[in-house]
């Protein structure tokens, strides 16, 4: 049996899954994928609570606000890299039924050359965009990871003194700035920079990928929408049995991609709820340490950052786009299919499966708000007016 356009597109993220301890296949989960999984989490978590450590003895010992959010985008991450994974592996048997249901749809309707341009034309985007995310990630790691080692050699050479660093100020319950310690500290927070990306975006790109193949079911939908009715049928109104039949077929078919949709919903609901805030928080963060830090290694590291959380939720929101406009589509494509020719019953028919179609297939932030590039564009209007607060009430203390 020949493999569909859906397993060709799982295959590009089987491997970070299966690191991530998450599970794609339609089978039990193992002891060593709970292992995996329990072992990123506990290992982010331990990041996660020196982040809230160093806050904590912060406002003890009275450091100002720069000093106390610097670890907040990494903690923001941190958190969104744990509820992300947690609702996927909460919803794996759903999401096997939606991966299962995209599998049965490609097998029986993406058939013939127009459906196979479709398919091409979506994958070859999508392939390449997961290709740059990757090579992003990658240049993010490298950033954080010898960033701060070519810090401790600059300073070395040029005042003689060894000053260590790590790339974040979490704090520990050992003096990790003691030589003996240092080493494993700071491989210990290099390999939390990698688990956190790879599994926010493990996570992202099979949204991506369901999103992209669910359009591709509505894409091809429409085209036979369109043809439903003969090009070559007389202007006048005749009983066709086939032609009512066939759209009958067409009108399951919707229904069972507007069903793919929904699974898609309740999968990621609430995971682009946390996304949405821990985005707004990031950039906005991220923005205002970049404005008001003076040490320029840390500044371009909180560039960089805030530009990947700004591409991040982007793409989240790029794509959740793309899937409710492909699913209104259906509405013009069956206005186009020359329904005029046909009888009553097949008018009635198109008239219920356009009212329908009228009704985006939408994702949500558990209901709070749809994901689209309108929603995109609010999350950086609530940045920047976050943003702007912060740096009135910075300025206002420091005077």
């Amino acid at each position: 049996m020949a493999e569909q356009p859906i397993d060709r597109s799982l295959r590009k993220i089987r491997f970070i899954f299966r690191y991530s301890g998450m599970n794609l296949e339609e089978r039990s989960r193992t002891w060593l994928q709970n292992f995996i999984y329990m072992f990123n989490f506990l290992w982010i978590l331990t990041d996660i609570v020196g982040a809230f450590n160093w806050i904590f003895e912060g406002v003890n010992k009275g450091r100002n606000f720069i000093e106390l959010t610097i670890v907040t985008p990494c903690l923001s991450l941190g958190m969104m890299a744990e509820f992300k994974t947690g609702f996927v592996v909460a919803h794996e048997e759903r999401l096997f039924r939606l991966i299962n249901n995209l599998r049965e749809m490609e097998t029986k309707r993406l058939v013939g050359p127009s459906a196979n341009k479709i398919v091409k034309e979506e994958s070859k985007f999508l392939y390449a965009l997961i290709f740059a995310l990757i090579v992003i990630n990658v240049v993010l790691i490298i950033l954080f990871g010898f960033g701060p080692l070519v810090v401790i050699v600059v300073k070395y050479f040029v005042s003689g003194k060894l000053e260590l660093t790590l790339p974040f100020l979490d704090v520990y319950p050992v003096d990790c700035y003691d030589l003996r310690i240092w080493p494993f500290a700071y491989i210990h927070q290099i390999w939390t920079t990698v688990i956190v990306l790879s599994e926010i975006f493990a996570v992202d790109f099979l949204f991506y990928i369901c999103c992209t193949h669910i359009k591709m079911q509505f894409k091809v939908l429409n085209l036979e929408v369109t043809k439903v009715i003969a090009e070559e049928r007389s202007a006048r109104i005749i009983e066709d049995e086939t032609s009512r039949n066939k759209f009958n077929e067409l009108v399951k078919w919707h229904q069972d991609i507007i069903g793919s949709a929904s699974m898609l919903e309740e999968i990621y609901s609430k995971s682009n709820l946390v996304n949405y805030l821990s985005s707004s928080l990031i950039i906005c963060l991220t923005g205002f340490n970049v404005t008001a830090i003076n040490n320029m290694t840390i500044v371009v590291t909180f560039a960089i950052l805030c530009v990947a959380g700004m591409l991040q939720i982007f793409f989240v929101c790029f794509f959740g786009d793309m899937l409710k406009d492909s699913s209104t589509a259906v509405s013009t494509a069956v206005y186009n299919s020359r329904w005029y020719l046909a009888d009553a019953a097949f008018g009635k028919s198109a008239l219920i499966m356009q009212t329908r179609a009228q009704k985006p297939c939408t994702v949500t932030a558990a209901g709070f708000a749809d994901v689209n590039l309108k929603a995109f564009m609010k999350i950086l209007s609530s940045s920047w007016s976050y943003f702007a607060l912060l740096q009135t009430v910075y300025r206002t203390s420091e005077n």
